[in-house]
């Protein structure tokens, strides 16, 4: 029996002389392929199937509209991903989906669990470890990924928490692992008893810094942080509110924090991981009453003019891809948030070359440290 065409699930109706809506590529395609093979009873189990990081909601609407699953359960660790999906699944009138609170809520009994794989092995880790932890214990968690970006150690990575993994051989530049035979206490403890989030204290800090699987700069303080906190204690001395914008492992809304005590920090993310290792880091230094996180698209959920002052080390990567557009979202956001007479602080790789960005989004922007590989600037909101 051939493959079905998961192309035809996305496209326009006839009447409709517009592109397709959502395009699905071949690692996904294979992914859907494979599911009913590898554990078909489960796809007809009403909520014994979860997907992990759905990009933009094919695998979701697929599981459901072509194998027919129910009550599915989602983890996404990007907003937008999330966004994607709520939006795309209206506009193809497929739901039967929720995203739940937690992990152990989403892996609980599930007997299915479909993955897409990002290049964190950390990420990879701390789900197989939930996912062995908490779902049945037949269930199969079938991974995939483009070929050009998987490595033996997610296969490593997954043998922590599995006692068989098996590699598919490649199809449309892209392949499969196939994991299944959960590690129990007995068989070896560690796999389903490794804390997430790690937490290792920095002595250089005096601050121990949490991290979920996945977040930037894991639990460590990123070079290009260093040299932000370095200079950021004459950084609008008087604000009474400032914003982390991408605020990762929480280090620099932490940090501001215990050297300001009046004042009041909101630290946020695109990533589900980074929000909540923030919210770990931030407790685990005695500020978490002055810290509030929230998830959000480089701060378009913040309120206009709400902050004296925003910290910002922005990324220049998304997954395996070099990019700045996240970086000029979150310029174009911190504008909005800034009052008149605020400053955004950032600090960035020299080679990047954002001042003009920052002119002309921001505003007047002065150079306040160089070093051999960062620039620091104050953008000030007139």
């Amino acid at each position: 029996m051939p493959a079905f065409d998961f192309a035809d699930l996305f496209r326009r109706t006839p009447d409709d002389d517009g592109p397709d809506l959502l395009a699905i590529d071949g690692t996904d395609r294979f992914i859907l392929d494979e599911a009913p093979h590898v554990h078909g009873d489960a796809l007809r189990q009403p909520g014994a199937v979860a997907i992990v990081d759905d990009q933009r909601g094919v695998l979701t609407i697929g599981v459901i509209a072509v194998h027919g699953a129910t009550n599915v359960r989602v983890v996404q660790d990007s907003l937008v991903s999330q966004r994607a999906l709520q939006a795309n699944a209206g506009t193809f009138g497929h739901r039967g989906f929720h995203h739940p609170d937690s992990l152990e809520d989403a892996f609980r009994d599930a007997r299915l669990v479909l993955l897409r794989l990002t290049k964190s092995l950390d990420r990879l880790d701390e789900i197989a470890r939930a996912v062995a932890r908490f779902a049945a214990p037949d269930v199969v968690l079938l991974c995939g990924g483009r070929t050009k970006f998987m490595t033996l150690s997610q296969n490593d990575v997954l043998r922590r928490s599995f006692g068989e993994v098996v590699a598919s051989r490649g199809r449309a530049k892209s392949r499969l692992l196939v994991a299944q035979d959960p590690l129990t206490a007995a068989a070896n403890r560690a796999a389903i008893t490794a804390p997430w989030p790690r937490v290792v204290h920095n002595d250089e800090l005096g601050m121990s810094i949490a991290a979920h699987g996945g977040v930037f700069a894991r639990s460590s303080l990123d070079m290009g942080t260093r040299v932000l906190l370095d200079a950021m204690d004459d950084a609008v001395p008087t604000a009474r509110v400032a914003v982390d914008l991408g605020c990762g492992n929480g280090v620099i809304a932490t940090a501001i924090a215990r050297r300001r005590p009046g004042i009041r920090v909101v630290a946020t993310d695109v990533s589900h991981a980074a929000v909540a290792s923030t919210r770990a880091t931030a407790d685990r230094n005695g500020v978490g009453d002055r810290v509030t996180t929230v998830r959000s698209d480089a701060g378009d959920e913040l309120d206009e003019g709400s902050a004296q002052l925003v910290l910002c080390n922005p990324p220049f990567h998304a997954d395996t891809t070099v990019s700045t557009d996240a970086a000029e979202a979150m310029f174009r956001n911190a504008a909005t948030i800034l009052q008149s007479g605020g400053e955004l602080w950032c600090v960035w790789n020299s080679h990047l070359r954002y001042r003009p960005v920052l002119e002309k989004v921001v505003g007047p922007t002065r150079q306040v440290v160089r070093t051999d590989k960062f620039t620091v600037t104050a953008s000030r909101r007139v």
